[in-house]
């Protein structure tokens, strides 16, 4: 039956993909905007939290159909499930467009600043930055990665003093050229170049993660990076809560439709070598799947030490000991697992230099205890207490009778449902990419934002997480059944 649910949760899980990605979109709409007052009634696709989400949430008139990244967002207008997309004009080249079979229906009037954010009040390493974009052809750096520029040598390069501080940098854009992941997991791209300069600058190596904006500030204002990336408009609401270097570039609005003359078509063998052999795109697949790996099964077997504790504490008859045991797991129950996580690594550990592998790996193991403890509790219980008298009847130690007599039964029960909290945990790895982790489910946001095709990415990750919960119960039926 197990095996049955799983495998119809694959199939319907590759239907729902091949369906959400297919890129037929509606051809009939042919209707082309020329100004922001033509999008009345259309519906535009963008990310989630950006300038234009919020330009365009204010009008009754346009539908907004945020998604969580800017590659998202054109591939929702491939798709056929908006109209337009609006972004910045750096984020979708003419190589891009022609690329993807969309084209430009206009160019918005605004111009917005873009620079580097650092913790508010840190004016040295503003100024330290400022000097540096002085000494270097910012321009010829700008071409280079828009305009397929010649090459800029890096005049600092060599400059990393031994034992140095790493100059610690999160972007919050995935896409080509601002800053993306190229060959064997390098991060390239105007922003990357950029900080990479001036961490050489500084004699300073460098480390750069992906967030989402909001955990981006986070990581400013506790301390965890020194600077934010990826084509950050300054804008007066955020000057509040971060200070910004000078500005390097100027940003202006583009609005992207569909090019129905464009004849784009990408075969499936093609579209395995996009996703998977260039830039050894793989290899983010099996990296994402070692941090999976490591973060579910360390977490598994703290969580069950820690569960064996709290089953102790539940059953314990010191009525403060059990209480604070029934509260303890109450208020993980009841506390979302995303929310836990950011609490853990944004406030609790925020201070303490401990890597986010670590942290998820606490968390994981503290909201696992809670539901192991649970089940091991109940599954103890399921045994009659005869049992355990006739074995002590029977000039059994305690300790021999409830490891010979109760446990095999509790195992009966438990082993089945502890399979279950296994596996839902595994499933909940995947929102560690909120903390920067490059997990399973990030490899395939980090190759999607550079192919723009999700059917592929999203299905090699849907088999593998089958195939380890399959493994997860396989392993934990063959212990039972040793039993």
């Amino acid at each position: 039956m197990i095996k049955k649910n799983l495998a119809l949760q694959l199939i319907a899980g590759i239907i729902l993909l091949a369906i959400s990605c297919s890129c037929s979109g509606n051809k009939e709409k042919s209707f082309v905007p020329e100004s922001e007052a033509d999008l009345s009634g259309l519906t535009l696709s963008t990310a989630a939290g950006n300038y234009y989400e919020h330009k365009y949430s204010a009008r009754s008139d346009v539908n907004v159909f945020a998604t969580a990244t800017q590659a998202d967002a054109l591939q929702a207008v491939r798709q056929g499930l908006a109209d337009v997309f609006a972004g910045d004009d750096i984020d979708i080249l003419e190589r891009t467009r022609k690329k993807l079979g969309v084209k430009v229906a206009f160019y918005g009037e605004d111009a917005f600043e873009v620079a580097f954010c650092v913790k508010k009040g840190n004016t040295e390493l503003i100024e330290q930055f400022n000097k540096f974009l002085a000494t270097v052809p910012v321009q010829d750096i700008i071409d280079y990665w828009t305009k397929d520029g010649p090459s800029v040598p890096d005049p600092y390069s060599g400059n990393v003093k031994e034992n140095a501080q790493p100059l610690r940098c999160v972007v919050c854009s995935n896409i080509e050229p601002v800053s993306y992941v190229g060959e064997n997991g390098k991060w390239m791209g105007l922003d990357p170049d950029l900080l990479g300069r001036f961490a050489n600058y500084l004699g300073r190596p460098i480390e750069i993660r992906l967030q989402d904006l909001g955990g981006a500030v986070a990581a400013i204002q506790t301390g965890q990076a020194d600077f934010i990336g990826g084509n950050i408009f300054v804008t007066e609401e955020r000057k509040t809560f971060m200070d910004f270097t000078a500005p390097y570039y100027i940003s202006h609005p583009v609005y992207v439709v569909v090019d129905h003359d464009s004849k784009v078509h990408v075969g499936l063998a093609e579209r395995i070598r996009m996703n998977l052999i260039r830039e050894n795109r793989w290899k983010l697949i099996t990296d994402g799947l070692l941090e999976t790996i490591k973060i579910t099964v360390l977490a598994i077997l703290i969580g069950t030490i820690l569960g064996i504790g709290v089953c102790a504490a539940l059953r314990s008859r010191r009525r403060w000991v059990s209480s604070a045991a029934g509260i303890y797991g109450s208020f993980i129950q009841g506390t979302p697992t995303l929310v836990l996580l950011l609490i853990m690594f944004y406030v609790v550990f925020a201070s303490s230099g401990m890597s986010a592998s670590l942290v998820a790996i606490i968390t994981f193991a503290l909201s696992f205890a809670s539901s192991a403890g649970s089940i091991f509790d109940s599954s103890i219980s399921t045994v009659p207490v005869g049992q355990t008298e006739a074995g002590l009847s029977l000039g059994f130690t305690p300790f021999k009778t409830f490891t010979g007599i109760v446990l095999p039964q509790a195992l009966h029960h438990g082993i089945p449902l502890y399979a279950g909290d296994c596996v839902k945990l595994l499933q909940s790895t995947s929102i560690v990419g909120y903390i920067a982790i490059q997990d399973l489910t990030r490899a395939s946001d980090l190759i999607r934002s550079r192919t723009f095709d999700a059917f592929i990415p999203l299905l090699i990750i849907t088999i593998i997480y089958f195939l380890l919960a399959w493994l997860i119960r396989k392993l934990l039926n063959l212990l039972l059944i040793r039993k």
